[in-house]
């Protein structure tokens, strides 16, 4: 199997896909919503993940597709090769802002990822990864993550996981958002995770994400030496909806140890 020439078509179709998005900014959207009022899908998430699936059909017929929007496969294992797609993470802020988006892609092999590409579209920003091979911004090479101390730790999360709901008491998380230098909330879990890999946040934690949402950007940060996990330290489930926590070496270990291990994930 070429996996330059894989990693070359992922770089070259997420390129060419960001070109779409941004062509569609002066467009009106057809907007539905999905599971809830507040989780939306327009018509260019649609067409997006459309226009990965068709590439990949046409230059990889065998390799298998997991989509959000599920133009996609039935997966019931990762055997294989397998594109993980997220057209747009982060719809709500498209919708409303036209920015803090980004398009997720990953290809994992026999569940072990291979290839995680974040592409932030209206900066032009391209995050990269091969696994072994270290992890890029537009080409430059990012510098591998370095351990700090919790306190001078900028956490990344979404604030109604400390407020009062019904998937979690809340009153878990307060100890940890009290003890950090400060928190973030971005809206979008690609963008979050690769703000991990540069430095920008230190660690991000989620209650619930879907595979789609982290598969490229634990490909990004494990490159450059972070950790990856769910909640309660176990690896990530790619085949359903899973919590995670994602840090630089030494904080995960903290966090995991000091504030999540004894809670009901």
């Amino acid at each position: 199997m070429n996996w330059d020439n894989i990693y070359a078509h992922a770089i070259k179709w997420v390129n060419e896909a960001g070109e779409q998005i941004r062509l569609s900014f002066d467009q009106i959207l057809t907007i539905q919503t999905k599971t809830n009022a507040n989780d939306l899908v327009t018509n260019i998430d649609k067409e997006i993940e459309q226009f990965f699936i068709k590439k990949i059909r046409e230059f990889y017929p065998d390799h298998k597709i997991m989509g959000e929007e599920g133009f996609g496969d039935e997966l019931s294992s990762l055997d294989g090769v397998v594109w993980l797609i997220d057209p747009i993470d982060g719809t709500l802020n498209f919708i409303h802002q036209q920015r803090n988006f980004a398009i997720s892609l990953a290809v994992y092999v026999n569940g072990i990822g291979k290839i995680g590409l974040i592409y932030d579209v209206v900066h032009d920003e391209l995050y990269h990864a091969f696994s072994g091979k270290g992890a890029y911004l537009n080409g430059n090479p990012i510098a591998g993550l370095e351990e700090t101390t919790l306190k001078e730790s900028i956490l990344a999360l979404n604030a109604s996981w400390v407020m009062e709901n019904h998937r979690i008491d809340h009153n878990l998380i307060i100890p940890l958002v009290r003890d950090v230098r400060g928190t973030r909330s971005y809206g979008t879990a690609a963008l979050e995770m690769v703000f991990v890999a540069t430095g920008r946040v230190d660690a991000y934690l989620s209650m619930r994400l879907s595979p789609w949402d982290f598969a490229a950007g634990t490909v990004i940060v494990e490159e450059l030496g972070g950790k990856v996990t769910n909640l309660r330290g176990d690896k990530l489930n790619f085949l359903s909806q899973d919590s995670l926590l994602a840090a630089k070496p030494g904080l995960h270990q903290t966090i995991l140890q000091e504030y999540l291990l004894d809670g009901k994930w």
